[in-house]
């Protein structure tokens, strides 16, 4: 049995929402509290990476902060993996409000013996919505120490099973799991999705 580990990151600046994304309610919740609940679901342990521990003191989680300082989410993925041991992490970004625990699982049972599972949604790769094996640490810290910082840039150097596509899932459960909530037009999109009843 593999000892999970969800890593929710919370390290972005938000420009473009003008606002902590995270924390806008949804539902009279906090964005980023329906993300560990569903990760709970899923993980033996949950942790938050975030430069800014004091905000998400509510969740009762542990928080993280960035060892690479302002190097981007490549910099928050190590600090999950350098920090908390586990045989897979589950990641996801913090303004990914409708993510479903039956993504994750279905990429979990595609791992077998690659390094990590990235999803292809759209023509998109995902990488900040697949799963880790603990084994890319060192890679990810040696382009971090070259400063490559885009997530995208160890994929050369570990194996990779890229998903596009995601068996018995219905389509949308798949597309409210990748939704990004970036600006205040998704943001309303993501209220009206909840009142809608489709998550």
């Amino acid at each position: 049995m593999m000892n999970s580990c969800g890593v929710i990151l919370s390290g972005g600046k938000s420009s473009r929402m003008g606002e902590n994304k995270s924390l806008l309610p949804l539902n009279d919740k906090p964005v980023i509290e329906h993300i560990a609940n569903e990760l709970t679901l899923i993980s033996d342990k949950v942790i938050v990476v975030t430069n800014e521990p004091s905000v998400y003191t509510f969740l009762d989680l542990p928080l993280v902060a960035d060892r690479y300082f302002d190097k981007g989410p490549l910099a928050g993925l190590e600090t999950a993996l350098y920090h908390h041991q586990a045989d897979v992490y589950f990641v996801t970004a913090c303004d990914m409000p409708f993510i479903n625990r039956r993504v994750y699982s279905y990429l979990q049972e595609h791992l077998n013996d690659y390094d990590a599972v990235i999803p292809i949604y759209e023509n998109q790769l995902q990488p900040l919505a697949g799963i880790y094996r603990r084994s890319v640490l060192p890679v990810i810290q040696r382009h971090l120490d070259n400063d490559n910082r885009k997530v995208l840039s160890i994929v050369d150097d570990i194996r990779v099973n890229y998903i596009h596509e995601f068996g018995t899932i219905p389509a949308y459960v798949r597309t409210k799991h990748f939704f990004n909530m970036n600006n205040p037009a998704q943001y309303e999109q993501a209220k009206l999705s909840w009142k809608r009843n489709l998550c």
